[in-house]
């Protein structure tokens, strides 16, 4: 009997651990679904005035700007912006009061000051709520 119970064991563990590697992928997608619920998007803009974003929230290679309750400006990076999705601290490289198409974002690290990554803004595509 245990001779049977113990590779069960095991393979009910490699199971689990294959199906939370599965699942990996989806977590920022599944984040940025929870967030844009119930939006509509609209018309891609090439920038967005800084002074009205209450919220950045970076998802590895997209980045959603939170304007208030009923908007959320989403942008796709060029580059490589992956100290987003491990919390690290975005720095915005921008000229004026706007963040722009083409303007660039350094990821640092929280505890470090260390540069993890660095990337370009893209288009800002906004989702509102549907009147």
């Amino acid at each position: 009997m245990i001779r049977f119970a113990v590779p069960l064991l095991v393979l009910a563990t490699a199971a689990t651990g294959f199906a939370s590697e599965q699942k990996r992928p989806n977590t920022d997608e599944a984040k940025i679904a929870r967030t844009l619920d119930g939006l509509s998007p609209g018309k891609p803009q090439r920038c967005v005035r800084s002074d009205r974003v209450t919220e950045v929230k970076g998802f590895g290679e997209e980045i959603l700007f939170v304007e208030g309750r009923g908007k959320v400006w989403r942008n796709k990076t060029t580059g490589s912006c992956n100290g987003l999705r491990y919390d690290d601290v975005p720095v915005f490289r921008t000229f004026g009061r706007e963040y722009c198409a083409m303007d660039t974002v350094q990821t640092r690290s929280r505890t470090g000051e260390m540069m993890t990554g660095s990337c370009g803004l893209g288009e800002f595509v906004p989702y509102t709520k549907a009147k």
